[in-house]
């Protein structure tokens, strides 16, 4: 406790000074002449608003929308903090447009807006939507985020991702893919059991199924027990994983299962639950701050477990930090409408290959991690390499998929002043 309180303190400390905020705007063109001013307002200004009439896509070209992300969110459901309100959000939002910068170069706003019903949410981000070339959709609470990120994916032609669902399931998948690489079991024959039956959840599973984890095979559990089809009680997001196996218990749904996803809340987990679990389980706790097992006690029932968090101080974090960041910069560099399936599994099977890639000498030195192992399945977010990697083949799959409205990252030329 007294280690929470100091880091308070220092957090507190942090951002207050020296200037209150995260975040900042700098200007990129020369404002010192008179000849400056001409041409970066009046009269000058008019002959790209003019070309952007003329061609919408001219907003790429001459004004900083093509690497620029608005970071949005009501603060209905803050990681650790729930629903605390747009306000109270606004230093979390400030610190996702903080990484978007150090990590990959781009540009980020955050926004925070007031609104708790779906119509007014999307609405005010429709309007707004010509100011950025992306839109992150951040810590809104569940069913209403898949209506909103359903409805702004149909009404806008820029790419939109909720990174609680997306980033949180890309860096997921890539966890299991090198789990898996380590027992030798395949994707087709893994059981799977997800404690949490929210956002992250259902996009978990969304992403595994399609990268070829049976469906018959997952087994989600919310918090009145086990998701099945004789329950009458389940959202459409819900039905869509509902079992029709024959369990009832919530123990049960973990006998035999390769797989552990816990996405809910701290203690859910009991050591007698895993016990029963499949031969060389992936016990990934993710309740943040605290998981839904304790990775000592989790091994210590299960010492042939492989375990994950999403603590920072423990092996196997999954992080979002991996993957947002660099699915948006791929996405921008290739103006993309979308971010489609095919690219969310091109960043997640790219991080899993970062992670079993052994660095050289000159890549250890940047922040990789030398070794591929039980304790270390993913890429750290300090890797050097993510940002060259992951966004190329995000990109590359956006081109495939046809998502990409060019298959070329935009010229940018840097004029001497």
């Amino acid at each position: 406790m007294n280690d929470n309180k100091t880091i308070y303190r220092e957090a507190l400390r942090y951002h207050e000074f020296p200037r209150p905020g995260k975040t900042a705007v700098f200007i990129t063109k020369p404002c010192a002449t008179q000849h400056d001013l001409t041409l970066a307002y009046s009269p000058g200004v008019a002959a790209p608003a003019l070309a952007i009439e003329r061609n919408a896509d001219d907003s790429y070209r001459y004004t900083s929308r093509g690497n620029l992300v608005a970071v949005i969110s009501n603060g209905t459901a803050v990681l650790g903090l729930g629903d605390i309100g747009a306000a109270a959000a606004k230093p979390v939002m400030e610190g996702k447009c903080m990484l978007f910068k150090a990590m990959a170069d781009v540009n980020a706003f955050d926004i925070e807006v007031d609104a708790d019903d779906i119509d007014s949410f999307v609405d005010c981000v429709t309007r707004i939507a010509p100011t950025f070339g992306g839109i992150c959709l951040e810590d809104i609470k569940a069913p209403e985020c898949f209506e909103i990120e359903r409805r702004l994916i149909e009404r806008l032609d820029i790419p939109v991702m909720h990174d609680d669902q997306h980033g949180t399931a890309i860096v997921t998948a890539a966890a299991v893919i090198n789990a898996c690489r380590l027992t030798g079991k395949r994707f087709e024959d893994l059981h799977i059991t997800t404690f949490g039956a929210g956002a992250a959840a259902i996009a978990i599973m969304r992403l595994l199924t399609a990268m070829g984890v049976d469906r018959d095979n997952v087994v989600m559990v919310d918090r009145r027990g086990v998701i099945h089809t004789r329950r009458d009680d389940l959202s459409p997001y819900k039905r869509e994983f509902a079992t029709r196996r024959d369990i009832s218990s919530v123990d049960e749904s973990l006998r035999g299962a390769d797989v552990f996803i816990g996405v809910s809340k701290a203690g859910l987990l009991h050591p007698d639950m895993i016990r029963g679990m499949a031969p060389q389980p992936l016990i990934m706790a993710l309740a943040n701050p605290e998981p839904e097992i304790g990775m000592e006690e989790a091994l210590a029932a299960r010492p042939d477990a492989i375990y994950a968090s999403g603590r920072s101080d423990l092996p196997n974090q999954v992080n979002n930090l991996l993957a947002f960041p660099y699915v948006f910069r791929g996405a921008l560099d290739v103006r993309a409408r979308r971010i489609d399936t095919p690219m969310k599994i091109a960043a997640a099977e790219t991080l899993a290959r970062l992670a079993r890639h052994t660095p050289t000498q000159d890549e250890h030195r940047s922040g990789c991690e030398p070794a591929f192992c039980r304790e270390r399945l993913l890429p750290t977010p300090f890797d050097g390499r993510l940002r060259d990697t992951v966004p190329q083949a995000v990109a590359e799959a956006a081109v495939r998929s046809g998502a990409a409205r060019t298959d070329c990252v935009p010229e940018q030329t840097v004029e001497a002043e």
